[in-house]
């Protein structure tokens, strides 16, 4: 039965996930808004599984749950990137990249620094329960958004779209329809923390493993979905943009978790091997950052290099993860 309830979330998650990347597609041909903060809005959507499964984790009092389904998400969010541009090589959705991509990026990398220091220290010091780790990433989070919003982009070549597909859909309708799906995306996570964590006590395995991997890529759906589905409405920059902004959302959950958890600093309270996690993270989010820079490759392989050494490195943090899990 639990098994059962995790498939029926995760189903969900999908279908609701192929809605809102095509009601976002819709404000966009719509309205005027930037493209990187449609981006900014589709991830955060598709992040709010992560919201209810580690506020959820801090009810069962399993904050290893909660730490590793949000470092989970952006690692596996990297691994989605890489994979749907290595089966997607010929349209080379990293051409359509900008500067605030590359820049929202690079304050992930700056982030993630700030968590792993956290972690192997072992920092405990908080104000009024909320860590003194948690005050500085929202510090940091603040000024890098900040900064991001300043960057001017250079206009990129868009593949031509028919301007006449969304003839009847109105501007008004598509955000009402965007924010029911993100409720009902909402939903679903809280039964996807409870049965991860009935999974990990009937078998046995590290909670840490089950926050980073099987809840951390359940939630991680919506963000596969759209990005697919993103590629497939030729609106390449919102495929990128989608996932680089949930990284960032997933932060902020993060900083959020610790002001509900309230026996101290939640990463203080997590287990060290999320240290393995961080550190692949900050590699593929590496990898990733020369992925938006480097020149246009004109060879396929050339291309695709990138994105292939980001899946084989998921793996490698996967089994380093799983050792530690045993």
């Amino acid at each position: 039965m639990v098994y059962f309830l995790f498939f029926i979330a995760a189903s969900c998650t999908i279908f609701l996930a192929i809605k809102l990347s095509k009601y976002v597609d819709v404000i966009k041909e719509k309205s005027s808004v930037n493209g990187v903060l449609l981006g900014l809005m589709l991830g955060g959507a598709t992040s709010l599984p992560e919201i209810t499964t580690s506020v959820t984790s801090i009810v069962i009092n399993n904050p290893d749950i909660a730490t590793g389904n949000v470092l989970g998400s952006n690692l596996f969010n990297f691994m989605i990137l890489a994979v749907v541009d290595i089966i997607f090589r010929k349209t080379r959705i990293f051409n359509y990249s900008n500067k605030q991509n590359m820049m929202t990026n690079i304050l992930v990398m700056l982030l993630l620094i700030f968590i792993s220091v956290s972690i192997y220290f072992k920092i405990s010091y908080h104000i009024f329960g909320i860590g003194l780790d948690s005050i500085v990433l929202v510090l940091v989070y603040g000024l890098g958004m900040w900064f991001i919003s300043k960057v001017e982009n250079i206009p990129t070549t868009q593949p031509i779209k028919d301007s006449k597909k969304y003839e009847k859909f109105t501007l008004k309708r598509a955000i009402i329809s965007f924010i029911f799906a993100a409720i009902f995306i909402l939903v679903f996570g809280s039964i996807l923390t409870i049965s991860a964590d009935k999974i990990a006590t009937l078998t046995g395995i590290d909670a840490s493993f089950i926050g980073t991997f099987l809840v951390a890529a359940s939630t991680s759906l919506p963000e596969a979905v759209c990005i697919i589905v993103a590629i497939r409405l030729l609106n390449y920059n919102l495929a990128i943009g989608s996932i680089l902004g949930s990284n960032t959302f997933n932060i902020l959950i993060l900083i959020f978790t610790d002001v509900l958890y309230r026996k101290g600093s939640l990463l203080y309270h997590s287990s060290p091997n999320h240290l393995y996690t961080v550190t692949g993270t900050f590699v593929l989010a590496v990898i990733c950052t020369y992925g938006l820079i480097r020149k246009q490759s004109k060879n396929n392989f050339t291309y695709v290099l990138p994105s292939i050494l980001v899946v084989i490195s998921y793996f490698v943090v996967s089994y380093l993860m799983f050792i530690q899990a045993k």
